[in-house]
This record gives C-alpha cells, structure tokens and sequence, in this order.
C-alpha cells in the first residue's frame, strides 16, 4: 500500500502532538503526586485543566527557595532556555543567571509577580511558605479587550512545591489548575496550553538545577 509523504507529514504530526499532550499533563511527576492535595487547590474547585510536572533538584530547598523569588517579568525571567524566551517573550530580559539583592525578595500574600508589560499580565501571591510552598494566582492572563468582546475568563493558579530529598536534594513539583470561559476557549486553551507547560515545565527545572548547582 502506497502512502503519500503527505500522510506520513500528517501522522508523524498527530503522533508528535499527542506525545507532547500527554508530557503536558504529567511529566516527571508520579501517581502519588498527581493525587495529592496542595495548598491553591481550593482557589479554584472545578478545573476544567490541571497539569503536574515534577524533578528533582540538586540542591536543598533553602536553597531553591530564592530563586523563584525574584522570577517575573523584567526581572529574573523563569529560568527557560534563551530560545524559548526569544520565542515566546521577545520582549523580556533574559532569565538571570545568579540572585540578585534587587530582586531576591521575601515574597508574602498580596504581593504581585508581573508575567507582562505593567498593566497586562500578573500573578498575585496567595501562599508563600519559605522554603516548601509558593502559590500564585491569575486572572489576567488574556488577550486585552477579550473580556468584554468574548465574554472569556480565565482563573489560573500555580502551585510550587518544595519537599526534602535523598542527599541534599529537593523534590519540586509544579501543579497548574486552570478554568477558562466559554468553551470553546477553554478547548483552544487546553490544545495550547498542555504541550507547552511540558516545554515550560522542564525548562524551568532544567534551568533552575542548573543555576543551583552552580551556587554550591
């Protein structure tokens, strides 16, 4: 049977994305991760999407604790590859490379991470337990004018978790719960959103393990 290098384009495609769907929901976290309860689950009681990424860090949490500190807009970045924040965030400094007393801080409720340009994207601290638990929370991360012209919400928390490990280590575990308004763009949300919280997720372990090792 002759099939077309189109098809074969097409499968190799399907395939690619239902890979990255599936990394986009899970990756490096296990089953009892997944069915744990963490401080921000109850922010948002119905999720129409929740992804769990976990890794292991090669250094204690006291340690990993500030970097996520200083994370933001115009600030520290998020630890990804250069390429991704070319890519994605053009417009964003590069994510930094050491802590800086400028922008270390000691993070509590209320306090704002900016995710975008003053006025468009933040995260609002929920939760912030030194060194196990930083919880953020969003309701801005929409395109402007897609409120009022679609009637769309999003309500979004992101759960980071920091726990003792063998040797020294920490076990991170990142959880996102999100709710999104109408349907249909919680659909193209989901479609979105789950492939690149794989990429996100391990760019951020990679770039913190990296960076903490580098400090001991």
């Amino acid at each position: 049977m002759h099939v077309s290098p189109r098809a074969v384009a097409a499968i190799a495609a399907i395939g690619g994305y239902a890979t990255l769907f599936r990394l986009g929901l899970a990756s490096g976290s296990t089953a009892a991760e997944r069915a744990g309860i963490l401080p921000g689950d109850e922010l948002i009681a119905h999720p129409s999407l929740v992804t769990n990424h976990a890794a292991t860090l090669p250094a204690p949490p006291e340690q990993v604790w500030p970097w996520l500190t200083q994370v933001g807009w115009h600030r520290a970045g998020w630890y990804t590859p250069r390429w991704v924040d070319t890519l994605l965030f053009p417009d964003n400094w590069p994510s930094a490379e050491r802590l800086d007393p400028l922008l270390v801080r000691d993070l509590r409720p209320g306090d704002t991470i900016p995710d975008g340009p003053p006025g468009t994207a933040e995260f609002v601290v929920e939760l912030a337990d030194a060194p196990h638990t930083l919880v953020l929370h969003s309701r801005t991360h929409l395109p402007p004018g897609w409120a009022d012209r679609f009637g769309a919400e999003l309500d979004w928390v992101w759960t980071f978790r920091f726990a003792p490990s063998d040797g020294g280590r920490t076990r991170m575990l990142v959880r996102n719960r999100g709710s999104v308004k109408p349907g249909w763009l919680d659909l193209a949300y989901r479609a979105v959103i789950v492939p690149a919280d794989h990429i996100m997720a391990t760019g951020l372990f990679d770039g913190l393990a990296r960076r903490v090792a580098g400090q001991r």
